[in-house]
């Protein structure tokens, strides 16, 4: 047998094909900036070791005929277990859920319009489904034979779970940006990232990873909503920063709703701002610092103080020790009135179905009454409009990816979970014309958008550096982008963000 037939037979044996993807042509704005592009959904095969190891998804639209000189953008959201259907449906893609103005639920089966803030205006886009989400999956070993020994999988097989950790879920985006790049002959093309939630995580790390281990060179990063470190997101009784990330956007909650004793209803909202985050960084910071060690009298003042800020009994807030949950908050602020607050927006609210009950035991409006709205939208885009054939369920969050999502680097027994910020650094170091734009949802409980401000008041960057990170943020919540204004504003923002940084 020649050595070319055993390499043909080697690459048969260890070759795999993905399910069939689907294309089609379609037609985004009107008059002479209209733009005719593809739609392209389909699943690239990942490796290990030269052999696959899972199938992840994308959509892709291209404009024209895919000019090498047009930027392409490469988004994803967060979770983890979160697909792109958030982004794709809401702000980016070409169409998108037809949401009422404020952000609220729209009635059911929600509409597709065509979105008039779509970023197809300024460059392609492909939509990227991490592993697990979406229709993404791990290619699980075919089991042969009837007995026990002989169905068992070998050795070298894929892990169901492997891609559910920090580092293998960067070798897996950065594979497939590379390979998208090489299939569709766009090594030429500006590349910009942007990922919202745990997807701004991934941003700040790739930042680094695509441009050093995967040869990648960035003009932009762009983290919406970013969780770029992951201690402070569970707070406890020992730690002070979770905390005080918080209060600006409780406080500006609270005079929404007409609850603050500290603010007038309709009062300017930056002047909010600014009162609690100095309020935050200096009182309270004292307060969770010197715990028992503060006179009684200071403490009692700064407490009170936080319960006129962010609206709530003076009795609850002591109780707490100046510790109010976000969970707390959501329930207590409008108990009276039987409503609890969205924690991803805290502008809108839902009727509380067991008030006499302990616990969270009441669905989010922001997260699980907005999720059949966007699964039956993508579903809709992907199968109907695009043309997917599969069996597969489109998994919009998975919390199975969420729950075993694991720390699988190289660290001490005792080390805190890797945080964004320091691959952030490096990234914009490593090249000094990427560009980078932090954005995040004024009424954002989950991610609050003071501590990525905070964060870069900490970063010790130069001038240089500092000119090219903008941080701005809009009226709305974690997924912002649902308020009218808030999405025109942004993608505004965003397109002018990648004009300067292809210019």
């Amino acid at each position: 047998m020649s050595e070319q037939t055993t390499n043909e037979k080697s690459e048969a044996k260890r070759d795999h094909e993905p399910p069939a993807g689907a294309e089609t042509t379609a037609r985004w704005g009107r008059g002479k900036k209209a733009i005719e592009y593809s739609a392209t959904a389909k699943w690239t095969v990942l490796r290990k070791k030269e052999k696959p190891a899972a199938e992840m998804f994308s959509v892709a639209y291209v404009a024209g005929d895919g000019d090498r000189d047009r930027p392409v953008t490469f988004v994803f959201n967060g979770g983890p277990g979160a697909s792109s259907a958030y982004l794709h449906m809401g702000a980016v893609g070409p169409q998108r859920i037809d949401f009422p103005a404020d952000g609220t639920l729209p009635a059911m089966p929600p509409k597709l319009v065509e979105n008039e803030s779509s970023w197809l205006a300024f460059t392609d886009i492909v939509f990227v489904d991490p592993i697990g989400t979406g229709f993404s999956r791990v290619i699980e070993p075919e089991k042969k034979g009837d007995t026990k020994s002989e169905a068992k999988p070998p050795e070298d097989a894929a892990d169901p779970k492997e891609y559910f950790g920090y580092k293998r879920d960067l070798e897996s985006i950065c594979e497939l940006v590379s390979r998208w790049l090489s299939e569709h002959d766009r090594w030429g093309s500006p590349v910009f990232i942007a990922g919202e939630s745990y997807g701004g995580y991934r941003v700040g790390r790739l930042a680094r990873s695509l441009q050093e281990t995967a040869g990648v060179g960035l003009n932009g990063a762009i983290l919406i909503s970013p969780a770029l470190e992951i201690t402070g997101l569970q707070p406890t009784d020992y730690e002070v920063l979770g905390w005080i990330d918080r209060v600006p956007t409780m406080a500006a909650a609270a005079v929404h709703h007409g609850r603050s004793r500290a603010f007038r209803k309709g009062a300017a909202l930056n002047k909010v701002f600014r009162e609690a985050e100095e309020f935050a960084t200096g009182d309270y910071t004292a307060f969770l610092t010197r715990g028992a060690s503060m006179p009684a009298k200071e403490r009692d003042r700064i407490l009170e103080r936080l319960a006129d800020l962010i609206g709530l009994p003076l009795e609850l807030v002591q109780r707490a020790e100046g510790r109010v949950s976000i969970i707390t908050f959501a329930r207590e602020l409008l108990r009276d009135q039987r409503k609890i607050l969205g924690v991803y927006d805290t502008t809108i609210t839902a009727t509380d179905p067991f008030p006499d009950r302990d616990g969270f035991a009441w669905p989010d409006p922001t997260l699980s009454g907005i999720s059949p709205a966007y699964t039956m939208a993508v579903n809709r885009m992907l199968r109907s409009e695009i043309g997917v054939e599969t069996d597969r369920e489109y998994t919009l969050l998975s919390y199975e990816v969420n729950t075993a999502w694991k720390n699988d680097t190289e660290h001490h027994a005792f080390a805190a979970p890797p945080g964004a910020t320091d691959d952030f650094r490096y990234g914009m170091a490593l090249n000094p014309h990427m560009q980078a734009f932090v954005t995040h949802g004024r009424f954002d409980l989950i991610t609050p958008y003071y501590a990525s401000d905070r964060l870069r008041n900490l970063m010790r960057l130069d001038p240089q550096m500092a000119e090219r990170l903008t941080v701005r943020h809009f009226g709305g919540g974690h997924m912002f982008y649902a308020w009218e204004s808030s999405r025109r504003e942004f993608t505004d923002a965003i397109a002018a963000f990648v004009a300067d940084a292809t210019a």
